[in-house]
């Protein structure tokens, strides 16, 4: 269960960030929630509980929100009150197709984190849905992130929030072969795909974007290397590679 639900007789607005659907893309920037609005198909509209949510500023509607990590598992996350303005961006809705929806930038009244096994549950569906995608649904899922910065929370210390959409393109363009060494991959995983490991070319915690256009695939030992030695040579042999 996701979505908004709205109590006319306590006078409060319920949103749920389910990460567990495939359906809506929320991000955490900091201390924000960028949450979806509400419409399945279509464009959506500032209607109804979007319509409640957008105007909460202003309107004495309270809004509690939930986030979900795992299946059955609601966090509560309290009171949020709106961060910013709302605006639209494109995602896909539930047939596939691209469409506006509206974000609502939203704040917890106070700071809050994640337990770090609901977290590390959460990453590692996401890489295996990432993982399912055809090329066509993947492109999909990549509309826009080339202008979006990398998400960040509070876990058990501060992380950035890989898209594993990003991860799963550097992977497939690579073809097996290490963007650094020019060696195919020593090993395949379990599933018999040649294994190897998406790096941002500038690091997101050096101000590097978590793109497709900064993101390369490398060998274990060469992406070891990469971050111990950083040599300038690699980082410019592996822009060009991406080109």
């Amino acid at each position: 269960m996701g979505g908004m639900r709205r109590s006319k007789r306590t006078n409060t607005l319920i949103i749920i960030s389910d990460h567990t659907k495939a359906l809506y893309d929320d991000k955490w920037y900091g201390d924000t929630l960028h949450y979806t609005g509400e419409g399945k198909r279509g464009d959506q509209t500032l209607t109804k509980n979007n319509r409640t949510l957008n105007e909460s500023d202003h309107n004495g509607v309270e809004v509690h929100l939930f986030e979900v990590l795992h299946p059955t598992q609601y966090i509560y996350h309290g009171v949020v009150s709106l961060a910013g303005k709302p605006y639209q961006e494109d995602q896909a809705d539930e047939d596939g197709v691209m469409r506006k929806v509206w974000m609502f930038p939203v704040k917890p009244a106070f700071p809050i984190s994640v337990d770090s096994a609901a977290y590390q549950f959460y990453t590692k569906a996401q890489q295996k849905r990432a993982e399912r995608l055809s090329d066509e649904a993947l492109a999909r899922h990549l509309n826009d992130t080339e202008k979006q910065k990398a998400a960040q929370r509070d876990v058990t210390s501060s992380v950035y929030v890989r898209n594993p959409y990003v991860a799963e393109y550097a992977k497939r363009r690579a073809k097996g072969i290490c963007q650094l060494c020019g060696q195919p991959a020593p090993f395949c995983d379990q599933k018999g795909r040649p294994y190897l490991e998406s790096h941002h070319i500038e690091w997101l915690s050096q101000g590097g974007a978590d793109t497709t256009s900064n993101t390369a695939a490398l060998c274990p030992n060469c992406h070891k290397k990469m971050h111990i030695v950083n040599d300038p040579k690699d980082v410019q042999k592996l822009r060009a590679a991406i080109i």
